[in-house]
């Protein structure tokens, strides 16, 4: 049968109705999924209570590849030896903040703020470990645990933040968020999961506040 003008708008009219149906539904899904994500503050205890499942989503993570300070083989136990022993000290010396987001009541990320900076630099906190179990990718976990640890560095008075990276990925979200790029560092640090040595790229976020800035001529 032979296509006419007016088929060919009704089914033109029919195939938008549809991308349309589409696209709200993975849009009320998404919402769906973002209204779940609840996060939360850990101190001393709540580390003990919830180490199996951040100590299950750094293991996830490096076994995923994330370039995090560990290399393959990297069992659960060094995963909880890393909170119990590298991490908890900070907790109960409230230099250190540990966040952790929880989806339908089920631990999917955590991200880092560590506030023992030097004297010189009481502006300054250093971001880390940002991990999201990959089961829990692609719902916006990890902007929504950056955007709170952000809260509480300037409820901390920090107006300068400072982290590194070692993938794409991580760096688009930072630059999203506002980060600048301070600059490149080759064979920073190993790969998890091959011999070979990759680069990180430094990165830094200006928070509202009084602090200014000096950069050097280089750089304006």
């Amino acid at each position: 049968m032979k296509a006419t003008p007016s088929n060919e708008r009704r089914q033109g009219r029919q195939r938008r109705e549809r991308r349309e149906r589409v696209a709200t539904q993975i849009s009320n899904q998404k919402k769906a999924r973002l209204s779940s994500i609840e996060i939360f503050r850990l101190d001393g205890e709540g580390l003990g209570q919830h180490l199996d499942a951040i100590a299950e989503i750094l293991h996830a993570c490096v076994h995923d590849g994330a370039n995090v300070g560990f290399v393959l083989p990297f069992d659960l136990n060094q995963a909880r030896a890393f909170w119990a022993e590298k991490i908890a000290p900070g907790l109960v010396a409230n230099s250190r903040i540990v966040l952790v987001a929880k989806v339908n009541n089920q631990v999917a990320g955590t991200v880092q703020l560590n506030l023992d900076t030097p004297p010189n630099q009481p502006h300054r906190a250093d971001v880390s470990k940002l991990l999201v179990h990959p089961k829990y990718r692609k719902l916006g976990i990890g902007r929504a645990l950056m955007e709170q640890i952000e809260s509480y560095a300037e409820n901390d008075g920090r107006r300068l933040l400072t982290l590194d990276t070692a993938t794409d990925i991580a760096e688009n979200l930072y630059l999203s968020l506002g980060y600048e790029r301070a600059g490149h560092i080759p064979g920073y640090a190993r790969d998890p999961n091959e011999d070979r040595f990759v680069g990180t790229t430094i990165m830094y976020k200006v928070l509202p506040g009084s602090l200014r800035l000096v950069r050097p001529s280089a750089y304006v």
